[in-house]
């Protein structure tokens, strides 16, 4: 049987070290960042192969190489960069990317900061 909805894979939790931020000490001490995706597919499940879907090993080594790469000033950039490289994958339609900075240097009791972008093929 055929359909015409969509098929979620969802990563949680990448975790890596990086050098993200705006400070200078957090360019240069790092800190852990987490990256939780939604991807979206369409039908993959009705060919039950892995050229029709996304491999999220692949996306998820993508993902730790990002955060471990070129620092940036923002986490937004971060999950822009990260939106974007998801979107790269044939099979994903559309992706939800949250961030997570959960040491960002606020100054006060925080549980975790982080941002999300949705993005959609264009």
């Amino acid at each position: 049987m055929s359909g015409d909805g969509l098929e979620l894979i969802r990563l949680v939790g990448v975790t890596a070290r990086g050098r993200h931020g705006y400070l200078p000490a957090e360019k240069r001490d790092g800190q852990p960042f987490s990256v939780d995706l939604v991807l979206a597919l369409r039908r993959a499940a009705d060919d039950d192969a892995l050229a029709g879907t996304a491999d999220y090993g692949e996306i998820a080594a993508g993902v730790v190489r990002l955060i471990e790469g070129d620092p940036v000033d923002l986490i937004e950039t971060l999950a822009q960069q990260v939106a974007a490289f998801c979107l790269g994958f044939p099979a994903v339609s559309g992706v939800v990317c949250t961030v997570h900075k959960p040491e960002a240097p606020i100054g006060v009791p925080f549980a975790d900061a982080a941002v999300t972008v949705v993005r959609t093929r264009p």
